[in-house]
């Protein structure tokens, strides 16, 4: 690719309203939880917050959160010292952040773009209702 493409392509990518974000909400909707979007007054503006359950959940894409162990994270070959540079940086910022929710008695669940994928997305779905259901 091209810079010019490099940078067409990734100017496209939302950070909110995501499909694999819209799959969870439809899930948790059709539960009949009820939940805000983006709260802008937590730290990390949560993908989803369910304050009845008093829990967030954070649907994280595997390249841009540096998802270890995951096929879907892989650094690209160009401009490489940028990437690791800015990955490390976005999971130092959501460790941040789950600390400070974890700390003001938030329920902090962490939902990875892979474990969405249409063969494991049930048994996430399972685990999600579970967590939200069983208290710490």
């Amino acid at each position: 690719m091209t810079p010019k493409q490099r940078h067409n392509c990734m100017s496209h990518i939302r950070s909110k309203n995501t499909k694999p974000e819209q799959l969870v909400r439809q899930a948790l909707w059709h539960h009949g939880y009820r939940y805000r979007l983006h709260a802008k007054d937590l730290p990390g503006k949560p993908d989803i917050v369910l304050p009845k359950y008093k829990s967030v959940i954070f649907i994280n894409g595997c390249f841009w959160h540096g998802h270890d162990g995951c096929k879907d994270f892989v650094i690209p070959k160009t401009n490489t010292s940028f990437w690791l540079d800015k990955i490390s940086k976005n999971k130092a910022r959501d460790a941040r952040d789950e600390a400070a929710l974890s700390l003001a008695g938030w329920k902090v669940i962490t939902i990875w773009e892979c474990e969405l994928k249409k063969s494991i997305i049930d048994e996430t779905l399972v685990r999600l209702f579970s967590e939200l259901i069983i208290p710490d």
